[in-house]
């Protein structure tokens, strides 16, 4: 055990000294403020734990302003409590529960490893499972989506569809907690739902009218 763990790579270690020196150091007190008093974010984020996606640069936000929850494909399950682990239905909870949040963010994004893997398997008459101790089981809160999705056509259109797909089913999941479901009907919590195309560098937010994405700005 000892030997696997070590000191952060240094290169971290570099950045770090940095951000002291220039970021802390030009916003102590800021930072001395949220220690003390704590945090008040106004919104939660749940995004995929792809490295290519940072909702804290992609708002501007400051730190204390975002609760933010990434998991493998921005998965919300469906509420099913019990005395298993939940991270994430944890995250949820303290989120609407303990910090009085108003706004939830459901951020899904372009080239997600996570769907496509979902989707190949799914596709594939040979496969039932997609395989892993954990992963698979995650990714089955996807289920839903693979019959609202057509078969065939462009296979990169057809991606962007089950990774919208999913974020409208976590939206659905969303719904499925009663504080949740107390907090949107007394109009004290309004849910999001949000795609982002890593290449262009464009944000589509979901309209449950039309039940499309569209392009901001």
């Amino acid at each position: 055990m000892t030997k696997a763990i070590r000191s952060l790579p240094k290169y971290l270690i570099d950045r770090y000294k940095g951000w002291r020196a220039n970021t802390y150091d030009e916003n102590r007190a800021w930072y001395q403020k949220l220690a003390t008093e704590g945090q008040r974010p106004r919104a939660m984020v749940i995004g995929c734990c792809d490295s290519r996606v940072d909702a804290i640069s992609l708002f501007g936000a400051e730190p204390g302003e975002l609760f933010m929850l990434r998991n493998v494909a921005n998965l919300a399950p469906p509420y099913k409590p019990s005395h298993e682990h939940h991270g994430t239905s944890a995250a949820i909870e303290f989120a609407i529960t303990g910090l009085g949040i108003t706004n939830l963010i459901v951020l899904g994004h372009a080239q997600c490893g996570g769907v496509k893997a979902f989707v190949e398997m799914k596709d594939d008459p040979d496969r039932s499972e997609l395989g892993g101790e954990f992963i698979g089981a995650w990714m089955k809160s996807l289920d839903p989506t693979y019959d609202r999705v057509p078969q065939g056509g462009d296979p990169e259109a057809r991606l962007r569809a089950f990774e919208q797909a999913g974020v409208v089913v976590s939206m659905e999941n969303l719904m499925t907690f009663p504080f949740i479901q107390k907090a949107v009907e007394e109009e004290k919590l309004v849910l999001h739902g949000a795609w982002f195309d890593i290449a262009s560098g464009t944000l589509h937010h979901y309209d449950p009218e039309s039940g499309e994405f569209h392009p901001i700005g």
